[in-house]
């Protein structure tokens, strides 16, 4: 069969998108075969992607200081595509922007390094949330009682650096879901791929967390510090999250997409 160079790389990504995520639900357990491979064919177009095929320059380190520094925004958003089943898009971080911790409630999603070099910490939330009456966690500082309903118990699963020779950053609503993204020596751009999109009305808000410290409790009596830190491995560095309005100094400006449309 003849290979199709005429059609944008872009384009063959959205088709794929389309075809990967239509009529996926959490709950499905027979397709699972069938939407392995059809995201294995997504994951392998999305890895071949670069800046240039984008129509995307990468970004010097920022020359502007003060002020005018100041009143740009942090991020900017390429607006590719969204339908009801995903939404296509590209992020671009100014040197030391950082996304902060959020979540993405019952989605799926592909990160892809343009250009530059991120860092990308992942999180899960764990289900056995604090119970009303039960005696909340040991933090420094310590939260005011009225926070205490916004603490969700997580597990840290990954720390890793990305470029734009790296393969994709997944996440499903169950696995990886919550990630921070931070840039790493210079500015730095991602094609971003969620399905189903952001939609607020069917539950798919977007929320923002901060990673709490807890109090040191030393090693207990009679264990030894091997010991400990053998338990603490297996714990996958469990932590605490507390549920945050947006930082302040985080928000997301709009830029026109450069590259080829993309079209259904």
């Amino acid at each position: 069969m003849p290979r199709d160079n005429k059609t944008p790389l872009i384009q063959k990504i959205a088709k794929q998108a389309h075809i990967t995520f239509k009529g996926w639900k959490p709950s499905a357990s027979g397709d699972n075969k069938l939407f392995a491979e059809q995201q294995g064919e997504l994951v392998s177009l999305v890895t071949a992607v670069r800046a240039a095929d984008l129509k995307i320059a990468p970004r010097k380190s920022n020359s502007s200081t003060g002020a005018a520094e100041l009143q740009s925004p942090p991020v900017t958003y390429m607006h590719i595509c969204e339908t009801e089943v995903f939404s296509m898009g590209v992020f671009l971080l100014r040197s030391g922007a950082s996304i902060p911790l959020h979540d993405h409630p019952g989605m799926n999603g592909m990160l892809k390094v343009l250009y530059g070099k991120v860092s990308v910490r992942c999180f899960d939330k764990l289900e056995n949330n604090l119970s009303v009456g039960s005696a909340p966690p040991q933090l420094e500082p310590p939260l005011a009682l009225y926070q205490t309903s916004s603490l969700r118990r997580s597990v840290l699963r990954s720390v890793v650096e990305l470029s734009e020779t790296s393969g994709p950053c997944l996440l499903t609503p169950l696995r990886d879901n919550l990630h921070q993204i931070d840039t790493v020596e210079g500015p730095a751009a991602f094609l971003d791929i969620l399905a189903p999109p952001y939609n607020p009305d069917d539950g798919r808000d977007c929320h923002y967390y901060k990673v709490l410290q807890t109090v040191s409790q030393g090693v207990p009596e009679g264990k030894s510090n091997e010991e400990q830190q053998g338990e603490e491995k297996e714990k996958e560095e469990e932590t605490w999250l507390l549920e945050i309005p947006q930082p302040d100094d985080f928000w997301c400006g709009g830029e026109p997409y450069p590259g080829p449309a993309v079209s259904f």
